[in-house]
């Protein structure tokens, strides 16, 4: 499928998104979020095993693209309705994100700003180039977080410095990132996109259905009290035990060999 502001492709299992609009650092637009959304049913559609998720030219994704704004800088044009624009468009992506059957990766090249900060973060891993920054930038334009920034900051991060990063709007450091736990892991630019092309192909060969439990239990772990978190562990166990991924894991280990995971 062709888009105007993405790329894609899907080799050995993995779908590779792009964000294309380097010349304004991949800031999203309307006609953006409407293609991402696209892109992502049509990653599940195609059978894809990983998601490798990362921007074209020398940026991530620079937020919304204030240019869909310029008319606002006149004090007498109507104030728009912006929680209607997050519920119809920005929610569902993010939440599309967090769906998917299968492990996402993102490989963050530049600058990762606002909402483009946060659909980084909402990836199961995320890896930075050593000259990759992160900035919550609404404060700088008076607005609150959106695209779960609030969320992910908090649950990787923790309040103090969540606070931190929304309230002063300070660009963090990919080095400082790591440091954090904001994200996995921190390469060398130029090799960025190699490592995160490896952990993405390594995902794309392992037991699909085993990480998407995986990642379900540990989205549900926060609001979750022990007894319930272990009757949701005990019903993933039950699937899993059932699927063909476990039996050959199972001959794998006893033959002394790698396993040939499907993926079921």
């Amino acid at each position: 499928m062709a888009y105007a502001t993405l790329t894609t492709a899907l080799e050995g299992g993995v779908f590779t998104l792009t964000l294309n609009r380097p010349e304004r650092l991949n800031a999203f637009t309307q006609a953006m979020h409407a293609e991402l959304a696209a892109a992502l049913g049509e990653a599940v559609a195609r059978g894809s095993r990983a998601l490798l998720l990362t921007g074209a030219g020398r940026g991530f994704c620079a937020g919304q693209d204030l240019n869909e704004r310029r008319e606002l800088a006149d004090p007498a044009t109507p104030a728009p309705d912006l929680a209607d624009g997050l519920r119809r468009r920005l929610n569902p992506l993010i939440l599309a994100m967090r769906a998917l059957p299968f492990p996402t990766i993102a490989a963050v090249n530049g600058a990762a700003a606002g909402a483009g900060a946060a659909f980084a973060l909402s990836c199961d891993l995320v890896l930075a180039a050593r000259s990759a920054s992160f900035l919550m930038a609404f404060a700088r334009i008076g607005l609150g977080p959106d695209a779960g920034s609030s969320f992910f900051l908090a649950h990787l991060v923790g309040r103090a410095r969540a606070a931190a990063m929304l309230l002063l709007a300070e660009p963090v450091p990919a080095a400082q990132a790591e440091a954090w736990g904001l994200i996995h892991r921190m390469v060398e630019d130029a090799q960025l996109l190699d490592e995160a092309g490896a952990l993405a192909r390594r995902l794309a060969a392992g037991p699909t259905a085993s990480f998407r439990a995986s990642r379900q239990l540990l989205d549900r772990a926060p609001a979750t009290d022990l007894a319930t978190q272990l009757e949701h562990e005990a019903a993933a166990q039950g699937s899993l035990g059932l699927g063909a991924d476990y039996r050959e894991g199972i001959a794998a280990f006893l033959h002394k060999r790698k396993p040939a995971f499907t993926g079921h």
